[in-house]
């Protein structure tokens, strides 16, 4: 006979599976996309991740494989073996580093930024809080894009280059600068590092002063004609002596592409290292340069290291506005 209290128990057991089991036995809901909703395949998510460095490859290569381009149609085309006039001039060359500087900046800017420049990423990261951890990749991919639109262009006019080098297996400093950037003989190397430093320094500054909301602002389909403008104008003014390089990965990827195709080492060791302090070192400084300037003196804009309001402003401000 069972006791009151063994039939309580039993009632209650009853009563929590009575509860719990319509709990246990609700089906998951799945998951239902809405109408149009598209699953984005595996590519599309390896894509995102590399868009803006590919933007800064692309971009990069084209800048090189318009600006070595037209320096060897004009410099090889001046050899009789090669045509039987010259194709151009000092001032065709202007204008192919002009083109492909807009160019790869037409292209890129809308997802990279448009840098293809190491020293304008630098700049950027060290004054207006472009984001250190992107650096190495754009840097690296505009080195790359530096070297496969220098080495398209080699393939191109290695013929030519034979021909006026007198043989497959001959490689001098008489084509490299076809590629690499190399300064005249009568120049020192305080004057080449100032050219290099100077040119650079105008770039950056026009190219703050043209991105400046609050300055001349530009829509953005102007921007790569006001690019052309000026550095066709850099050109013409001030690269006859160093070749206006401007731009590390300009230099140094059709350096190291020179020396991948029997140049040898004579691309590196020309005038002490010539590539590390001329195009490398002074471009980066006068970049940095340009933009502490800008910024310290004309820039308004809080998107500036310089012109953000710090810690102790900050507060007193909060405090302010409470009182009042």
């Amino acid at each position: 006979m069972s006791r009151p209290c063994d039939m309580a128990l039993a009632r209650l057991d009853t009563t929590a599976t009575s509860v719990e089991e319509p709990h246990r036995a609700q089906p998951a809901l799945a998951f239902q996309p809405p109408d149009g909703f598209i699953k984005p395949n595996r590519w599309r998510l390896y894509r995102d991740r590399i868009r803006q460095p590919a933007a800064e490859f692309v971009g990069t290569m084209l800048l090189v494989l318009f600006g070595t381009g037209v320096n060897c149609q004009v410099s090889l085309s001046a050899n009789t073996g090669v045509a039987s006039s010259p194709k151009g001039d000092y001032l065709s060359v202007s204008f192919g580093w002009a083109v492909g500087l807009s160019i790869g900046v037409w292209v890129s800017a809308g997802i990279s930024g448009g840098h293809i420049n190491p020293a304008v990423t630098l700049s950027l990261a060290t004054w207006r809080g472009f984001p250190w951890r992107k650096v190495p990749g754009y840097i690296l991919a505009q080195l790359l894009g530096g070297i496969v639109g220098a080495g398209i262009i080699y393939a191109n006019y290695v013929h030519a280059i034979d021909i006026v080098e007198g043989g497959r297996n001959i490689r001098t400093l008489a084509t490299a600068g076809n590629f690499g950037t190399f300064s005249l003989d009568y120049m020192t190397n305080v004057s080449c590092f100032f050219t290099e430093f100077l040119g650079t320094a105008v770039l950056v500054l026009v190219i703050l002063a043209v991105t400046d909301a609050r300055n001349s602002p530009l829509q953005r389909d102007l921007l790569p004609l006001v690019l052309f403008i000026l550095f066709l104008g850099i050109a013409v003014s001030l690269g006859m002596q160093t070749g206006f390089a401007l731009n590390p990965a300009r230099d140094l990827g059709p350096r190291i592409l020179t020396s991948m195709v029997g140049y040898g080492t004579d691309v590196y060791t020309f005038r002490n290292h010539y590539w590390i302090w001329c195009p490398i070192m002074a471009s980066i400084l006068g970049a940095q340069v340009a933009t502490m300037l800008y910024d310290t003196i004309l820039l308004k804009g809080e998107q500036s290291v310089i012109n953000k309001p710090d810690e102790w402003q900050t507060r007193q401000c909060t405090e302010i506005e409470k009182v009042v």
